[in-house]
C-alpha cells in the first residue's frame, strides 16, 4: 500500500474527522473501541460509532462520549504523561507528544504564557486527547510519508469558547495554519479546529500537487451540518506523471546572469523551480559583454506556473530582468509506474506516441539500487524488465 496521502479539507477538520477518515483507510474501525484503555480512560469514556449521511455522503461518524463529563484542565505536562503510560506503540506515542506539543506552543504564544504552564481547555478534554491519541494510532499503522492537501476551509464568524468568543479561526488554529494556504469558505462556523490544524501541521503537507492516482479514499464525518458536506477527505495515492500526446503551448523564461555564484543555482536551487512549476530548465555557458563569462538560466512552464517563476528567479538571483516567449511543442503521453526487477522495485518511465512506445527505467531508482549492490548501473538498467 502507498504511503503518500492527500487530504481533501474543503469543510475543514476536526480531531473526529480525522479519527473517522483514517479509520476508513485502515478497515480499523473496530480497533478504536479499545481506545479509550489503551489511554487508562475505560471508567471515563467509550467510542460511539454510527452511519451518518452529509449530503448524500454516508460515512462512518466516531464520538467519543465522555462519561462523567469531566471538567479538568489539563497542563501539557499532564497530557504527555497520558500518552506516555498509555498502551500505544512508541511511535505513536511520538507522533501524540509532538501534536500535543504543536497546539501547547500555539496556544503558548497566544496567552504569552511558558509552554510548561498552559493548561488546556477544550484540547485537554478526555475526548480530545483520544482523537488525536487515535489519530497517532493510525497513522503509525499507514507510515504516512508524504502529504499533500488541498487549500485549508477554516470557517468566519465568531465562536464560543472557553475564554468567550472568539473569531474564526480561533487565535491558536491561525498560528497552527501560519504557512499554509487557507480559505474562510461561504458559511459562518468553526471548521478547522486547533486540533485539526495541529495534526494537519504535523503532517506538514505540500500544497501544490502533482499529477496523482486515488488508490483509495475514506471519509471523516463533522459533528455539525452545513450547506456543503461536513466531511474531511483523505485519500491514499501514488504520484504519476502523465502528459497530453498532443501539440500544447508553452512558456520559456530566460535571464543571463554573470554577476551571480554558480554554487546557488545547485540542486536546491533547480528543485524549488520544479516545485514552482517548472517543467524542464536547463544552463547554457555564454560569454557576456566586457568578456565576462555567464550562464543562461533557460525555464520551460505552463501559464499557470508563469508568474510564480518568473518572481522566483528575480527574487532569488541577481536578474534584473528577464525575457519570455511562448513556443509549442510536442510530447508523448507519459506514466511513470512501479515494476518489479531482479533487484527489487524500480520506476519505469512508458512513453507513447501514436505506434510509437518507449520504455526507460527512472535513473535515480538504478542509481539506487547499483549503488545498494555494488553493481554498475548500465548493468543494472539493461537487466531490468521494460
Amino acid at each position: 500500500m502507498t504511503n503518500i496521502l492527500k487530504i481533501e479539507a474543503f469543510s475543514g477538520a476536526c480531531g473526529d474527522m480525522f479519527l473517522g477518515a483514517l479509520a476508513g483507510l485502515t478497515d480499523r474501525y473496530n480497533d478504536l473501541i479499545n481506545l479509550p484503555e489503551l489511554l487508562n480512560f475505560e471508567n471515563n469514556a467509550e467510542i460511539v460509532i454510527s452511519e451518518t449521511s452529509k449530503n448524500g455522503i454516508v460515512t462512518k461518524q466516531i464520538k467519543v462520549v465522555d462519561k462523567i463529563h469531566e471538567h479538568v484542565h489539563r497542563h501539557l505536562s499532564h497530557i504527555n504523561k497520558i500518552i506516555n503510560e498509555s498502551g500505544l506503540s512508541t511511535n505513536a506515542k511520538l507522533i501524540a507528544l509532538e501534536i500535543f506539543n504543536i497546539i501547547g506552543k500555539a496556544e503558548s504564544k497566544v496567552h504569552g504564557i511558558p509552554l510548561e504552564k498552559i493548561h488546556f481547555h477544550e484540547v485537554g478534554a478526555v475526548d480530545s486527547i483520544i482523537d488525536v491519541a487515535g489519530a497517532a494510532y493510525l497513522l503509525d499503522i499507514l507510515q504516512i510519508e508524504k502529504t499533500f492537501s488541498t487549500p485549508l476551509t477554516t470557517g468566519k464568524g465568531f465562536v464560543k469558547t472557553a475564554h468567550g468568543m472568539l473569531p474564526v479561526p480561533c487565535p491558536a488554529t491561525k498560528i497552527i495554519l501560519e504557512g499554509m494556504p487557507t480559505i474562510y469558505g461561504n458559511e459562518d462556523g468553526e471548521k478547522l479546529t486547533p486540533t485539526g490544524a495541529a495534526i494537519i501541521k504535523y503532517l506538514e503537507p505540500e500544497f501544490e500537487m502533482p499529477p496523482l492516482s486515488d488508490i483509495k479514499s475514506a471519509y471523516g464525518a463533522g459533528e455539525k451540518n452545513f450547506e456543503t458536506p461536513n466531511v474531511l477527505r483523505l485519500s491514499l495515492v501514488e504520484e504519476t506523471e502523465i502528459v497530453n500526446p498532443d501539440r500544447n503551448e508553452v512558456y520559456v523564461i530566460e535571464t543571463n546572469l554573470d554577476d551571480f555564484n554558480p554554487e546557488f543555482l545547485g540542486i536546491e536551487f533547480q528543485n524549488e523551480l520544479f516545485k514552482k512549476g517548472a517543467l524542464d530548465f536547463y544552463f547554457t555557458q555564454v560569454i557576456m559583454k566586457k568578456g565576462r563569462p555567464g550562464v543562461v538560466v533557460s525555464v520551460l512552464c505552463k501559464n499557470e506556473s508563469f508568474e510564480r517563476i518568473s518572481q522566483f528567479l528575480i527574487s532569488y538571483t541577481s536578474a534584473i530582468g528577464l525575457r519570455y516567449y511562448k513556443t509549442n511543442r510536442i510530447e508523448m503521453k507519459r506514466v511513470v509506474a512501479k515494476v518489479d526487477s531482479e533487484f527489487g522495485e524500480v520506476k519505469v518511465k512508458k512513453s507513447k506516441l501514436g505506434n510509437l512506445t518507449k520504455s526507460k527505467p527512472e535513473a535515480e531508482d538504478v542509481i539506487k539500487k547499483a549503488l545498494e549492490l555494488g553493481l554498475n548501473p548500465e548493468f543494472v538498467s539493461k537487466k531490468i524488465d521494460l
